[in-house]
């Protein structure tokens, strides 16, 4: 060691050329310029316009009201989840039998009836029909409320278009109608959006609740709104494809690595599949980073020494000069 540093303090005696860093410096710029520019052309994320409820509600006011109805008896996909929204066992996933899922609990607690349709409700003014309904639902016993909810699920089935509204054939639903009718003509106003989305002081970057409302029809809807968008894009579980981005923001090229996880077996059809993903890439991004402390693993660049091709010229000086010479060029590290 000592030896090492006492050569690179000495005089420099080995060859020199001339070098002139800022044409080396401007030719990297151009050709990453080029190469980014070109990348960006071929494989970034397309701009599309957001997916928004008031989109949904606009050209599927039927098939959204019964999610809305789903929500509203707490049958949707968000209020039989579990972990980490609620106490629900429908997508709690276990590795060998460790669930994450379980262990960490509610750290994101959401009633989908009162989140995503009754509180957006509540701000509505100016339609005493509309509060008078709310009362009536909130004051009336679960049961009762259970019985007009089931009652409006058959209702709708026969349901039409008439203009703005849906028309759904009279029957013993109680304010349920007045309350769905209210929330589908929210929802085309574009109300909704805003109702549902955490406004932070600048920027607005909590999008949870209407995600998880808009994902509900996922499962539930097979034509739905949101799954015909994600079959155009590539986006189902059993297609290759992936986006990520928000207004002009660009995508993120890292996902292919997880997302490429759910095309191999048993990841593409296990039930806990996401979380045996989320193991996958934990243990591979602890062996990058613990790189240089495992043996065998941090010798490859000994064992396949690629890089003497790219420090051939040092390699073939230094096979030219004096054994025992110290006054060439230390090894590179």
């Amino acid at each position: 060691m000592r030896e090492r540093r006492r050569e690179d303090a000495s005089t420099w005696r080995g060859p020199v050329r001339r070098y002139d860093i800022l044409k080396e410096a401007t030719i990297a710029i151009v050709v990453v310029l080029v190469l980014t520019v070109s990348l960006a052309v071929l494989f970034s994320s397309p701009d599309v316009a957001p997916v928004t409820l008031q989109a949904w509600a606009s050209a599927q006011p039927k098939g959204f009201t019964e999610i809305a109805l789903r929500e509203l008896e707490d049958t949707s996909t968000s209020a039989t989840y579990g972990p980490p929204y609620n106490h629900g066992t429908g997508f709690l996933q276990q590795f060998y039998g460790v669930s994450i899922q379980h262990a960490i609990g509610v750290t994101d607690p959401i009633d989908p009836a009162r989140a995503f349709v009754l509180d957006p409700l509540d701000t509505v003014t100016g339609q005493p029909r509309l509060t008078s309904a709310l009362d009536r639902y909130a004051a009336a016993p679960r049961a009762t409320r259970t019985a007009w909810l089931h009652s409006y699920g058959k209702a709708i089935a026969a349901a039409r278009l008439a203009g703005p509204s849906l028309e759904v054939p009279s029957a013993h639903y109680g304010p349920v109608g007045e309350m769905l009718g209210a929330f589908l003509g929210m929802a085309r106003s574009g109300g909704l959006d805003a109702e549902l989305v955490e406004h932070a002081p600048f920027y607005v970057t909590n999008y949870t609740n209407p995600i998880l409302f808009l994902g509900d029809s996922a499962v539930a809807q097979p034509n739905s709104y949101w799954n015909e968008i994600v079959s155009a894009q590539h986006l189902q579980g059993t297609q290759w494809g992936m986006m990520n981005e928000t207004g002009s923001w660009p995508g993120q090229p890292w996902l292919w690595l997880y997302t490429m996880w759910y095309q191999v077996e048993p990841m593409r059809t296990s039930h806990n599949g996401d979380l045996e993903v989320i193991v996958i890439m934990t243990v591979l991004s602890l062996g990058l980073v613990f790189v240089p402390f495992i043996p065998g693993l941090r010798d490859l660049p000994r064992m396949v020494p690629i890089h003497r091709l790219v420090w051939k010229s040092y390699y073939r000086t230094r096979r030219q000069e004096t054994p025992g010479t110290t006054n060439g060029p230390a090894e590179p590290t």
